[in-house]
């Protein structure tokens, strides 16, 4: 019987899958049949919800009984960006100077690869009295409605139970497992919209730039700090991930129109 991929191979197959969320390219399916094959019961699901795509998730069980230790994690991987910056394709799964190369190998494709090598090991030396589980999303990069929530729910449904969960989530600082964490402080996203109205940059004065206000706002909401953290965790912070104003002209390479001079200009003063 041959010996379960190891961790650096079961990385390699994922990176090369580019599964850009809501996309898995066939990441999930390869889990599924690799643990599939070891005896676990795997299933894949598909979530959606009104606006926005569907969405593979899966979920393996090895075992009936207590305790039961689930994994958690996402193949999902967030846009490569430009290609031609990376050193090599980013979904390529290249090994140079030690390490492994692509998008999703720290997070977290290499740690859902680190928890499946181990567990199946660990299925394969002998019979164990509780069972092994994975939740896997693909949808943790994305709007994250239709994944690890309703995953939980369908197994809860199903009479499922869970009694521990580790995430292999990249936590680690300069060497592999040198952090751990037993807990998460949560979350919350939120979006500010600033009504304006429209008009030429070369007038502001009949014009009203909602990006002006969105500055002070900005800066206000960063200053002072939220808190200071505690032992356990950094203190908690506000990150601005996108400022969008849809607007497709650009002011200093369009030059007024005389039809927009007559418009925009303001009436001369009568001499006195």
């Amino acid at each position: 019987m041959s010996s379960p991929p190891s961790a650096l191979e079961i990385a390699q197959a994922l990176i090369r899958f580019p599964s850009v969320t809501p996309t898995d390219a066939g990441a999930l399916p390869y889990l599924r049949d690799l643990l599939g094959k070891a005896g676990f019961e795997a299933e894949l699901v598909s979530f959606e919800a009104p606006g926005t795509p569907p969405v593979l998730n899966l979920y393996a069980r090895f075992g009936a009984g207590k305790p039961n230790l689930a994994f958690a994690g996402h193949t999902d991987v967030v846009p490569p960006g430009d290609k031609a910056l990376w050193r090599f394709d980013p979904f390529a799964g290249e090994i140079a100077d030690g390490e492994l190369w692509g998008r999703g190998a720290c997070d977290m494709k290499g740690g859902v690869a680190a928890s499946v090598a181990a567990a199946l090991r660990f299925v394969a030396r002998a019979a164990f009295a509780g069972s092994i589980s994975f939740l896997i999303t693909g949808d943790e990069e994305g709007p994250a409605v239709n994944g690890t929530v309703k995953l939980i729910d369908w197994a809860l449904a199903k009479g499922e139970t869970f009694d521990h969960c580790i995430l292999g989530e990249s936590t680690s600082v300069e060497t592999v497992a040198d952090t751990m964490k037993h807990g998460r402080r949560g979350s919350l996203n939120g979006r500010i919209t600033i009504h304006g109205r429209q008009g030429h940059a070369a007038y502001p004065q009949i014009a009203d730039n909602p990006i002006r206000a969105l500055a002070p706002i900005l800066t206000a909401l960063r200053s002072p700090p939220l808190d200071s953290g505690n032992a356990d965790f950094e203190p908690t912070n506000l990150e601005v991930v996108s400022v969008d104003v849809g607007n497709p002209a650009h002011p200093i390479q369009h030059r007024a129109s005389e039809e927009e001079e007559r418009i925009y200009r303001p009436p001369a003063r009568r001499p006195e």
